[in-house]
């Protein structure tokens, strides 16, 4: 890999959006679920549990931490020099109308059923356009309202809540183009292509493969529902894209496999080129060895080399030539592992921690309890935690080792587990950590060393 370092940073506080007050309860819809910069840093999109999508914009001036301006430039230039990246509300849209445990129907606008989507494995759907109108429908799918014209700009309050005033230059979002319905389950991936004209899109049991000129029409290659569901033993976590080859994609699952494919090979890549796992078994297999297998987040290097991964209790680097044993394996919930059957009755066990890197890949980070976040550099085995406040502190995490070995067996989704399963295990409730604070999704910014992090409804960025 290049470039690789095994330096600590130096982290410290950014900013902050929507910070809590001490003891304010928030809203599940309110609570953030997804965190992506674009590929230039400029821009940073936030996506919460009630669809809602804010983005953010940088603030003008020259960012010296990207070293992409000389002294000479700097000494020269009259406008802003920024020491880091910070940024400033640029405008917000609603994606999706969220689901409700409820199933509360009059949330649903309208039902538009084609006569031509027979199966939930449908690659086409009847094309519908609403001309002149700000509301679109699509086949076999919910008809959505979008905004196009404000009358006042909206920024976020540091209560987190909704404010109108005006900020000068004003953004409207408008819908341009909605992708019919191909998933019957969550979608939990989506990840564009290098050629810049194709993207997929993946649910738990299927990966669909789209052409972002066509809207109507996707290709469905990998698939991995059985004929009969009672033999299902795995879902898929998460997917992505190759940085480099448009032909490649890696995806994850349950069973803590990652499977690197092909799509020269066959229209259904469901064959795998590679597969990453760890091969060597460590300690004694239980029930709960199945369920921390399971990956939740996988990202490429930008090398396109080594691969990150996260499941419950490790975050690991593999290189793709070494399929069987992770370069090295951090130890992030170790001390947790008493505490396994606590953890699965209150639900703990089946958070799903993301992992990021560095755009030059040699660092890279993943989150954890008590609004905790873990930096680590290639080549160390020493890292950073931080906690997600205005007052972040340092200190030294459990010490990780390398190549940790852990099997897994079939693995089934959380409904699958909680049928006929079920632990009495009670030791006492005190854990080393906060489980209600807990840091699941992280974002690093594509060329300068600076995290953008969420707790609840709080958006927390630092710089190092």
């Amino acid at each position: 890999m290049a470039g690789s370092s095994s330096s600590i940073l130096d982290w410290k506080f950014s900013q902050v959006f929507g910070e809590r007050s001490p003891g304010e309860d928030v809203e599940n819809i309110d609570v953030i679920s997804a965190i992506e910069f674009d590929k230039s840093g400029d821009y940073l999109a936030v996506g919460d549990r009630g669809g809602r999508v804010v983005i953010f914009e940088k603030k003008a001036g020259k960012d010296v931490t990207s070293k992409q301006y000389s002294r000479n430039e700097l000494e020269k230039s009259d406008v802003m020099v920024l020491q880091h990246p910070e940024y400033r509300y640029k405008t917000e849209f609603q994606s999706h109308e969220p689901e409700v445990k409820e199933r509360k129907l009059k949330k649903v606008k309208e039902m538009d059923l084609g006569p031509y989507v027979s199966s939930e494995n449908a690659l086409l759907s009847e094309r519908s356009f609403v001309s002149g109108e700000s509301k679109s429908s699509v086949a076999n799918g919910l008809s959505l309202e979008w905004i196009d014209k404000m009358e006042t700009s909206i920024s976020v309050s540091n209560a987190g809540h909704m404010n109108g005033q005006n900020i000068g230059e004003t953004a409207f979002a408008r819908c341009r183009k909605m992708y019919a319905h191909a998933h019957d389950y969550n979608i939990n991936s989506i990840s564009n292509n290098s050629d810049g004209e194709t993207f997929i899109s993946a649910d738990d049991l299927r990966i669909n493969l789209w052409n972002l000129e066509v809207s109507d029409q996707c290709f469905n290659i990998i698939d991995m529902k059985p004929p009969n569901m009672d033999d299902l033993t795995e879902v898929i976590t998460s997917a992505e894209f190759h940085p480099l080859h448009c032909n490649l994609l890696a995806y994850s699952s349950s069973r803590g496999f990652i499977r690197l494919v092909d799509m020269r090979q066959s229209a259904l890549c469901d064959r795998s080129s590679i597969m990453l796992h760890d091969a060597e078994p460590r300690g004694q297999k239980t029930f709960f060895t199945e369920i921390i297998a399971s990956i939740s987040s996988i990202k490429f290097a930008p090398d396109g080399r080594h691969i990150l991964s996260r499941d419950y209790m490790n975050l690991k680097f593999w290189d793709m030539r070494m399929p069987t044993s992770p370069v090295v394996t951090y130890k992030i919930h170790d001390h947790l592992r008493p505490k396994l059957g606590e953890l699965y009755n209150n639900d703990a066990i089946f958070d799903k921690f993301d992992c990021c890197l560095s755009g030059d890949g040699t660092h890279f980070a993943t989150g954890s309890y008590s609004n905790h976040m873990r930096i680590y550099g290639v080549g160390s085995e020493e890292g950073t935690t931080l906690e997600a406040s205005r007052n972040s502190f340092r200190k030294r995490p459990p010490q990780a080792t390398s190549k940790v070995r852990r099997s897994s067996l079939s693995n089934l989704t959380r409904g699958f587990y909680r049928q006929g399963h079920n632990t009495s295990e009670s030791e006492n409730n005190e854990f080393s950590c906060d489980l209600n604070s807990k840091l699941l999704h992280l974002a690093w910014h594509p060329k300068s060393n600076m995290i953008a992090c969420s707790t609840g409804n709080s958006l927390f960025m630092y710089y190092a």
